[in-house]
């Protein structure tokens, strides 16, 4: 007696990657695609409170592990959101610094750093005011 066939439907896949890369034409993917993973906007916030250097980043009390730090900083300065900057106290040693785009994320993190503080019990003061 020969096997039953099984009748199973091919499986959905959503539709293709853009030409650029982008999962969607949508602004929020397409931010989300950039600064949407666990790591990246503490990158953005600790550039915004004065930390430049790998090893100040990767001291923060997250603990981003470092082959991830790398990546995040190396995608951010693909997506034009930092730049890397001779260190202030001189040396062949590089800084990172945030571009204008780069900069321009600070009222999105303020509003989710005010959300946090509203909503999210034993949370306190991280970012300063700017």
């Amino acid at each position: 007696m020969p096997a039953k066939k099984s009748a199973k439907k091919p499986a959905k896949r959503g539709p293709k990657a853009t030409e650029e890369g982008r999962r969607s034409p949508c602004p929020v993917a397409c931010a989300l695609d950039i600064f949407g993973d666990k790591w990246t906007l503490l990158v953005i916030r600790d550039l915004m409170l004065g930390r430049s250097r790998f090893k100040d980043f990767a001291a923060s009390p997250e603990g981003i592990p470092t082959n991830i730090l790398s990546d995040r900083l190396e995608r951010l300065q693909d997506k034009g959101l930092v730049a890397q900057v001779p260190a202030t106290e001189g040396g062949k040693r590089m800084a990172y610094a945030l571009t204008e785009k780069g900069e321009s994320l600070l009222p999105i993190l303020r509003s989710i750093r005010d959300w946090g503080l509203k909503w999210e019990p034993g949370t306190g003061m991280f970012m300063d005011s700017k």
